[in-house]
């Protein structure tokens, strides 16, 4: 097999990319990293529209977790920081989270800074001063067990849980047995499988939190749509054929695979465990994605049967097609066609295709959501919403 490589980061992680990431703090200040972007278009220019009126400490833990995990991320090489100074997630706020990321990181504040033209210019050059920096960096042997890799499922429809999550789900134990860690999360997308998670945990300990994770995300669903709780999925999952959520979620923890359950880790938290690991964190796609990538995961594997082409900034995004229409409809966003499971293919023939895809992404190759540019990104801002 192909050895994988990656950029090692002076505190030990590897990143498959190595990008400049340019953050805004606060919504206010986007139109700063657009005009950012326009002047240095190879930089990830990542704007959001949160950072100010937020409510209780748990909310704030979850937007400094957030916007300092993609700092931390390891397929960012470097970091321009621009915030607007009376925001809630400031730039002083922040820097305690940051300043041991181990990569140049420039910050810059449109209130101290002279304005948004001025903080933009002086962003611009802070970001090609560390681009031209980073670029000199090569790439090194990368072994599986520095490799944090998760799985999302979106639009999904009837097939996902017949073809494309379970070839993800062979795709997790695959890498669980080469060392490297697995994360998914969607807990309304776990609801109805608690006895069944449960069971494949390491211990009680780890039992117990994905039965609240998974019963606590039943409850406000609940409280939130009453007699409609059983449903708690889209127009575009009914119109793919699924009926409930509990239909939904079955198909859904397949893309987890079968290995054991290590931990349970909070939305957008570090594991600190290896092999499978499971996030409580939001159904939504884009909210989900945010979560994973703030975890440190550097790939994600994305199955579709409805079709979507969201990406994610910074982290390549294969997405896999859970029938071969969505697939022939949507050839420039998809990546594999896993519907091909139930037209005579064998499950090890797509996964070893599955395989060598991942390895040509991780050493390079650009995923369809990565060279069309189809990033997205939004993250959770009232708690508890999951």
């Amino acid at each position: 097999m192909k050895e994988v490589t990656g950029y090692k980061r002076k505190n030990g992680n590897f990143g498959i990319r190595n990008h400049l990431l340019v953050l805004a703090t606060v919504s206010c200040v986007n139109g700063v990293i657009n005009l950012i972007s326009r002047e240095v278009p190879e930089a990830v220019c990542v704007t959001h529209a949160h950072g100010c009126g937020r409510g209780g400490p748990r909310d704030l833990q979850v937007l400094f977790r957030i916007l300092s995990g993609l700092v931390h991320n390891p397929n960012v090489g470097g970091v321009v920081l621009i915030g607007l100074g009376c925001e809630v997630s400031n730039t002083k706020n922040l820097l305690p989270l940051i300043k041991e990321a181990g990569k140049p990181i420039e910050i810059f504040n449109v209130q101290e800074d002279g304005g948004s033209l001025q903080t933009a210019k002086k962003g611009a050059t802070a970001a090609r001063r560390i681009l031209s920096e980073i670029n000199n960096q090569t790439r090194v042997a990368l072994s599986w067990d520095k490799l944090l890799v998760s799985m999302e499922c979106g639009g999904s429809d009837a097939m996902s849980g017949v073809t494309a999550n379970v070839a993800m789900g062979a795709i997790s134990d695959w890498l669980v047995e080469k060392g490297a860690t697995v994360i998914f999360g969607e807990n309304t997308e776990m609801i109805g499988t608690a006895h069944v998670l449960a069971r494949r945990a390491k211990n009680e300990q780890v039992a117990r939190h994905i039965e609240q994770m998974i019963d606590r995300a039943e409850k406000l669903t609940k409280e939130i749509m009453g007699d409609l709780a059983s449903l708690v999925i889209s127009p575009g999952n009914m119109d793919g054929g699924m009926s409930t959520i509990a239909e939904k979620s079955m198909g859904c923890i397949f893309k987890g695979g079968t290995t054991t359950i290590n931990q349970v880790v909070d939305y957008g938290e570090i594991p600190s465990e290896k092999g499978l690991v499971l996030q409580d964190g939001p159904g939504y796609d884009g909210d989900s994605m945010a979560g994973l990538a703030a975890s440190g995961s550097q790939l994600m594997f994305f199955s579709t049967g409805r079709g979507t082409p969201a990406g994610f900034p910074a982290i390549p995004v294969i997405k896999g097609a859970s029938n071969t229409g969505i697939y022939e409809a949507m050839k420039d966003d998809m990546d594999v066609n896993a519907g091909s499971l139930v037209e005579g293919r064998s499950l090890a023939e797509l996964r070893t295709e599955m395989i060598n895809l991942m390895i040509r992404v991780i050493n390079g190759e650009k995923t369809k959501a990565e060279a069309n540019g189809m990033d997205v990104f939004t993250f959770m801002t009232v708690h508890p919403p999951f």
